[in-house]
């Protein structure tokens, strides 16, 4: 029934946002705007960069929100214009974004000392911690579910590079996680004695 009563609402936001009217955009901004911003900030580092994606993001759902036909979910949809949108920011800066620090990602961690406490937090931190190329592929790999084909050619990569990216992310991300451990232990070892 919550369901429903949701699609509703959406619905109705839909056609005011259709009609170009400021209302029902402005409420659809505000509904969306924290969970997309949280989006934008994943792919990139700086706050004020993250808000100025976002901005020309919601200039390009309203401009093509007649295209949304109502297949699938709302919330995907604008979700879907929102990463391209970071995507497109990457690229026109792509010096700055696309390092790859081959060194960072050298030695296969060891797992077995990985705790099992984590907050989401904690792993978004960790997310931004990552180079830029990798936290790319990460995020669109791991967090938006794009295919290594689909990254390939929104990055104007290869599908191997993309694989190879999302393994060093992930490899990045485990040794930042034993870290994170190894403190965590030695501050209560710290503590007991």
């Amino acid at each position: 029934m919550e369901v429903t009563i949701y699609r509703a609402a959406d619905e109705e936001l839909l056609r005011g946002c259709k009609q170009r009217d400021r209302k029902a955009q402005q409420h659809l901004y505000d509904h969306y705007s924290s969970k997309m911003y949280a989006v934008c900030y994943r792919y990139v580092k700086d706050s004020m960069e993250a808000e100025d994606i976002l901005v020309t993001a919601f200039t390009r759902i309203f401009e093509r929100i007649d295209q949304f036909k109502g297949e699938g979910s709302f919330e995907g949809w604008i979700r879907r214009i929102v990463v391209n949108e970071a995507l497109t920011y990457l690229r026109r800066n792509r010096s700055l974004y696309l390092e790859t620090e081959l060194e960072a990602a050298d030695r296969e961690p060891d797992y077995a000392s990985i705790s099992d406490h984590l907050e989401a937090e904690d792993l978004l931190n960790m997310i931004q911690e990552l180079p830029s190329g990798y936290r790319m592929v990460f995020n669109l790999y791991a967090i938006d579910g794009y295919s290594h084909k689909e990254i390939a050619e929104q990055l104007g990569i290869s599908e191997n590079t993309s694989k190879s990216q999302l393994s060093r992310a992930r490899t990045f991300l485990q040794k930042l996680l034993i870290e994170r451990d190894c403190i965590t232990q030695q501050k209560r070892h710290d503590t007991t004695t």
